[in-house]
Parts: structure tokens; C-alpha cells; sequence
């Protein structure tokens, strides 16, 4: 007998990778949300380019799929019923999702950096299914309301938007910041959009696609730099906060080198596992350093400029597919260099 709402089925769709390149579209059972938990009909799902290594290679450092496992952490939708205990999200709220939920028993959760939590259970991290299918069943507290003024694409791009939050955060951005971004893929366009928003006066971006270097130019920032051909040192630009997003360690080291006296650098973009870093320069300039991990208490903050048009993420989708269509999604972008982002929206036929 299903335990759900009659109009809630007892089976769905998921897309499971099962091994490098090998993506199936499985049926499985709609989940029973438990104590506390609300089920969300899962609307749009954002792809991140860690779906597409998990899919291209089965791994990410540590991270290793054992066994099958549904990908994507970047999602949204609509509560359709409730768990036990769980009274805050009535039937019907659109929410986008928190795709990690900590133990809130650690000593980093206990001091609100529930990101660097040892015990999470992250979607789409092995072996942790993530969102990639019809229904997901999620800790109430971990399902933020949207209004009805941000698209249901924007509520799932609020989970790489929480990424710029937490590094304007660290970087303590703020009104009259000088703001490089380094790499304007999505976090890269998210993080220079996100500055802006913090009060940054100005916000230099450098890439080596045009495409991305105009987009970036029409969604605020004041200057754009084709690092294949420019240096930043030859722009006379120093900036008080580098968000390093490319991942590139040469792009890295050339971007430290540019940063001014007491000046701030969050690495943010993932690539090697070592960059070079110019010490004589973080020195005598006494230039903070410092990584960040995914995002701790940053929905509302997100929320709130997203909705109210001064972060553009709508402007960043290139491409919709179905859930049939998943690997399509996961390639897009080797098969379309104009491709910035994909979303997945599992509810369409």
C-alpha cells in the first residue's frame, strides 16, 4: 500500500550513473519522507560541473562511486507532502534546496560552520544519492521558501549563488571593494554578480571565451580582460579582493600577484592540487589566503538579490532538458562551447 497522497505515485524516475558513461534512467520508489522531513516534487536541477566529472571519470579525489548513484545537488521544486513532525513548509511552497545536511552535533556545527561538518550527507557525493529524479524527501530545514518573483531555475542556481555568498563572505566584500574574478564560468559570473551586490565599486573579470567576457560585461562588470592575450599586471588594476574561480594554478598565481597591499584571496575554483603562490608577495603585503567549501547559512542572503532582479541567474541557463535527455545534459558543454549552464527539469515529458 503507498503511505503517500493518492495523487503522489509510488514509483519515479531517476538518472543513476552506474560507472563512468554509463547513465541509465532507472525506475525507483518515491521516497516516504520521515520526521521532520517534507517530499519535494523536484522541479529544475541545475548541472554542476561535478556531475559532469563524476560522469566523465567516476571519481573526484577521494570521492569514489562504489555503486550506483543518482547525480545532481543543484535543485528545486514544490512540497507535496509531509513527514511526520514537519509543520513549517505547508503543501504547495516552492522551495529551492539545501543539498547538504549536517549532524548538528559536531563541533563545526555547534559554531554554525556546518559546511566543514565531517558527517555531512552532501547529494550527489558518493554514496549519497542526489536529485537528479522526480522526488526527493529532505530535512525541512533544509528546503528554503522562494517567492513567487524568482523562476523555478533561479530557486536551483540559489545553491551555486550560496558558493559567491560564502566567498564574498570570507572576502568580506563591501561597499567601494576593487573586486578581480579570475574564471567566469558559472561561479565565476555568479561570484563577480555576487560582489556587485555586496557593494563592490568596481569588478574585473578575466577569461579567455568572448562569449563569457561579454556576458559578464552585461551583467555588471565594470571591466573584462581576455587573459589569453592581456596580463593583468599590463590593466594598472589592483584589486582589494581576488576571487580566484578558474581552477588554472598559473591563472592563480599571476591573479595573487596582482593584489594590493592588505588585500584578500579566496580560491574557489577547483583544479590542481597544489598552486604555485608568490610568498614574498603575500608577505610584504600581507595578503590573506584562504580557501572556501561549499556554503554555510547562505539561502536568505541569496534570496534576497536574486529575487529582486540584481543577481541575474536566469541569464546564465543556455540549455533545458528533459530527464530522459541527462547525458545530453552532462555534455553539453564539450559539445557547445557557448554553453555556460544546464538545467534538468524532470517533470517534463
Amino acid at each position: 500500500m503507498n503511505p503517500l497522497p493518492s495523487h503522489i505515485p509510488a514509483t519515479m524516475r531517476a538518472a543513476v550513473l552506474r560507472a563512468p558513461k554509463d547513465l541509465v534512467i532507472e525506475e525507483r520508489p518515491v521516497p516516504i519522507p520521515g520526521p521532520g522531513q517534507v517530499l519535494v516534487r523536484v522541479e529544475a536541477v541545475g548541472i554542476c560541473g561535478s556531475d559532469v566529472h563524476y560522469y566523465q571519470h567516476g571519481r573526484i579525489g577521494d570521492f569514489v562511486v562504489r555503486d550506483p548513484m543518482v547525480l545532481g545537488h543543484e535543485p528545486s521544486g514544490t512540497v507535496v507532502a509531509r513527514g511526520p513532525g514537519a509543520g513549517f513548509h505547508p503543501v504547495g511552497r516552492r522551495v529551492s534546496l539545501e543539498p547538504g545536511i549536517p549532524c548538528s552535533r559536531c563541533p563545526q556545527c555547534r559554531t554554525g560552520r556546518y559546511n566543514l561538518c565531517p558527517e555531512v550527507s552532501f547529494y550527489a557525493t558518493p554514496p549519497i544519492d542526489g536529485a537528479l529524479c522526480e522526488y526527493v524527501a529532505v530535512d525541512e530545514d533544509f528546503a528554503h521558501p522562494v517567492p513567487d518573483s524568482l523562476s523555478t531555475d533561479s530557486a536551483a542556481l540559489l545553491e551555486p549563488l550560496s558558493v559567491g555568498v560564502a566567498a564574498c563572505r570570507r572576502a568580506r566584500v563591501s561597499p567601494g571593494s576593487r573586486v578581480l574574478v579570475t574564471g567566469v564560468g558559472p561561479i565565476g559570473l555568479i561570484a563577480a554578480q555576487t560582489a556587485h551586490a555586496f557593494g563592490a565599486a568596481e569588478v574585473m573579470v578575466t577569461d579567455i571565451a568572448p562569449h563569457r567576457l561579454d556576458l559578464a560585461r552585461e551583467l555588471g562588470a565594470t571591466h573584462t580582460v581576455d587573459s589569453g592575450s592581456t596580463r593583468i599586471a599590463r590593466t594598472g588594476f589592483e584589486p582589494d579582493v581576488l576571487l580566484e574561480c578558474s581552477g588554472a594554478p598559473a591563472a592563480a598565481d599571476e591573479a595573487i600577484r596582482a593584489v594590493g597591499r592588505a588585500g584578500r584571496v579566496v580560491l574557489i575554483g577547483m583544479g590542481g592540487d597544489t598552486i604555485p603562490l608568490p610568498l614574498a608577495h603575500v608577505q610584504n603585503f600581507e595578503i590573506e589566503v584562504t580557501g572556501t567549501f561549499r556554503y554555510a547559512n547562505t539561502w536568505p542572503t541569496a534570496i534576497s538579490p536574486a529575487a529582486a532582479g540584481e543577481i541575474e541567474l536566469d541569464r546564465l541557463v543556455t540549455h533545458h532538458h528533459r530527464l530522459e535527455d541527462t547525458e545530453r545534459a552532462l555534455t553539453a558543454g564539450a559539445l557547445d562551447r557557448t554553453a555556460i549552464k544546464t538545467v534538468v527539469r524532470p517533470q517534463e515529458n
